[in-house]
């Protein structure tokens, strides 16, 4: 019969284990400081890391590698189920402001409307 310390430690070793499973390859993207963080859920994301990687999900998926000459086709097969939909740029404030401008011109190119996600200023 198990006892109570074995229980317990079986149970330790169950949520370290899921823990570090949950989002083992989250993007680490520095968003520039706006006046509030961004508050509304995209129906589409792009992201831009500081390595200049692109990627993109639609919904509550998972983020995939894309390259930048992808986007637009992913875009449109997104905007396909969804007329109305709106895309949140998640972009590194390090990355050059050259690169932001390749993807809203993308945006616009495809009349879709687009979101520059920001994070709340620090010590606030």
């Amino acid at each position: 019969m198990a006892s109570m310390t074995d229980v317990i430690f079986l149970l330790l070793i169950f949520f370290m284990i899921t823990s570090t499973a949950v989002s083992p390859n989250a993007i680490k993207v520095l968003l520039p400081q706006g006046r509030e963080q961004t508050a509304a859920k995209p129906l589409v994301r792009v992201v831009i890391d500081k390595d200049l990687n692109y990627y993109a999900a639609q919904g509550n998926e998972e983020e995939q590698p894309l390259a930048l000459e992808d986007l637009p086709a992913f875009l449109r097969e997104c905007a396909g189920e969804q007329p109305d939909m709106y895309v949140a740029l998640y972009a590194d404030e390090r990355i050059p402001y050259a690169e932001i401008v390749k993807v809203l011109n993308i945006a616009n190119e495809n009349r879709f409307k687009m979101v520059l996600a920001t994070r709340k200023p620090d010590g606030k």
